[in-house]
């Protein structure tokens, strides 16, 4: 039993790197990729609000997916970047629980929505005749209530309870932001009912999540290969690829993060982890769906041209 309790008003992150020059490399690096998914996402959210061609439930349920891309990128990699340009490795003690609480609120929503657009693909492909009736605004908004919600309550439990466990003299976390193992190992008490929820509710949350799109995709390939033509076959297999790919980033880092083996459970290598699930798959996101998806391509060029005729004015007869 940990002793010694006492009242921390902050504490001191470790953050990725000691050395200058590697903290320069890695701001300029994170800030890159920041901009980027910032960029790319707000331009996902725009296109399906404002192409009617896009008004549709898989886009609806896209630009949500990015909204919570940028609130989950933003609550780590700006204080990242803070840190590392500026050396000061100090969080207060509200920010830093804040910033745990709301990194896996938000990356439980994640793969809520991962469930929500597998369904919704497995019904436009398996059940294209019903899928009109079937996937109605009132039920598409009512499903991007529960991942959001849903999350919340999942999470609001353990959060409470982690919140009467007094911290002991330490207030140094070996990571790069508020996770919840470092947060783990400073409280007093008998915390293995803890870790053991905490646990119990990441290997349910991830692994159930991934079992329930897992069964869509399953339909829809079989779906898709009954198709007789292979014009056919690549053209609807191509309204879910972008959502596949997705889904295999994010769930790859995730479940090599926090459901690994023993041997791997190395603090340093769990802080590359974390970085590469922060900052790869939100980046990635509207990148894949841009690339991949002709719909998307012609919303992004036709709002290209009204911006470009916009900037040059009327023209004078």
């Amino acid at each position: 039993m940990k002793s010694n309790e006492t009242t921390i008003s902050e504490f001191i992150l470790l953050g990725l790197t000691d050395v200058r020059k590697l903290q320069l490399l890695f701001f300029f690096i994170l800030l890159l990729c920041y901009l980027l998914t910032i960029t790319g996402n707000f331009m996902i959210i725009i296109l399906a609000n404002v192409d009617h061609r896009l008004h549709t439930p898989m886009y609806f349920f896209l630009w949500n997916f990015s909204i919570m891309e940028i609130g989950f990128t933003t609550v780590i990699t700006p204080q990242t970047l803070s840190h590392l340009l500026m050396g000061n490795k100090n969080i207060s003690y509200v920010v830093c629980i804040l910033q745990a609480f709301l990194y896996f609120y938000l990356g439980t929503t994640a793969v809520f929505f991962f469930v929500v657009m597998s369904f919704d693909r497995y019904l436009a492909i398996c059940n294209p005749l019903r899928y009109p009736s079937i996937m109605r605004k009132r039920l598409c908004t009512l499903l991007v209530f529960c991942c959001w919600i849903g999350s919340f309550f999942i999470h609001v439990g353990p959060f409470l309870v982690f919140l009467q466990f007094p911290m002991c003299n330490s207030n140094i976390l070996n990571h790069f932001f508020c996770d919840s193992a470092p947060l783990l190992h400073l409280l007093c008490g008998d915390t293995r009912f803890l870790e053991f929820v905490l646990s119990l509710l990441a290997v349910l949350v991830l692994f159930g999540t991934l079992f329930i799109s897992m069964v869509s995709y399953i339909n829809i390939i079989r779906t898709i290969l009954n198709i007789p033509t292979a014009t056919g076959r690549k053209k609807t297999f191509s309204t879910c690829a972008s959502h596949f790919i997705v889904m295999c980033i994010a769930y790859g880092s995730s479940l090599f993060l926090y459901v690994k083996p023993t041997q791997t459970n190395k603090i340093e290598f769990s802080k590359i982890l974390a970085l590469i699930n922060t900052v790869v798959p939100p980046l990635l996101t509207p990148f894949i769906f841009t690339l991949r998806n002709q719909q998307v391509q012609e919303a992004l060029k036709d709002l290209l041209k009204q911006v470009v005729s916009i900037i040059k004015g009327p023209r004078k007869t």
